[in-house]
């Protein structure tokens, strides 16, 4: 199956754009309910995630639209990309949903828990308009969730604030550690999911 390149682009940097005014409406909103630390904002993995996502999508989209190939460094921060937004989706959709807290504007949040999530992994898994990425390259996708989790620790040990409570150090660094290990094998999990759907692209851009 076939579809048009310009098409793909387009896409690509529509989802991108919605992704990020879903995450400036979602500050701007909770800057008119109360004073907002950018730091604390932009703290959460949820929020970094989305936005280098949608950063990565639409630099892929403008090469595209340039006649330009997407150099491997790219692709593979795509890769990467892709498996947090999984772990992003999934994690809210399973254990989250209806919980108090994150993301007050409905719409915001479906889009950056839900739909943007699944457009990219669809995109990933369906448009073949890359090489597959090496297997000896996964360890890249522990890369960022690592440095995150280390700025988020240094913090929580600092100025006392952490994201999420279950990496507060008040509740012991054993407990800490035990999920920090365990968002690792969640993103090695979910980046060998993408590294193994990136050997599928079952529709080819073309013009």
């Amino acid at each position: 199956m076939t579809v048009p390149t310009r098409l793909v682009a387009v896409l690509r940097l529509v989802a991108a754009g919605i992704t990020l005014v879903a995450v400036t409406a979602t500050y701007l909103d909770s800057a008119a309910r109360a004073i907002v630390n950018p730091f604390n904002f932009f703290g959460f993995f949820t929020i970094q995630s989305n936005v280098l996502a949608a950063v990565v999508l639409a630099t892929t989209a403008v090469l595209t639209l340039a006649g330009r190939r997407a150099p491997d460094a790219l692709v593979l921060a795509r890769a990467a990309v892709t498996a947090y937004m999984v772990v992003v989706g999934v994690v809210y959709n399973t254990l989250l949903t209806g919980v108090p807290g994150g993301v007050e504007l409905a719409w915001a949040n479906t889009v950056m828990h839900v739909l943007f999530p699944v457009y990219c992994l669809l995109d990933w898994a369906l448009v073949r308009d890359r090489a597959a990425p090496p297997w000896r390259r996964l360890w890249l996708v522990l890369v960022y969730p690592v440095l995150w989790c280390a700025v988020v620790l240094l913090r929580g040990a600092t100025d006392g604030w952490v994201p999420y409570p279950f990496l507060n150090p008040v509740t012991g660094y054993g407990s800490v550690v035990f999920y920090v290990f365990l968002i690792a094998a969640a993103f090695v999990l979910a980046g060998a999911g993408v590294f193994a759907l990136g050997r599928l692209r079952p529709v080819r851009p073309r013009g």
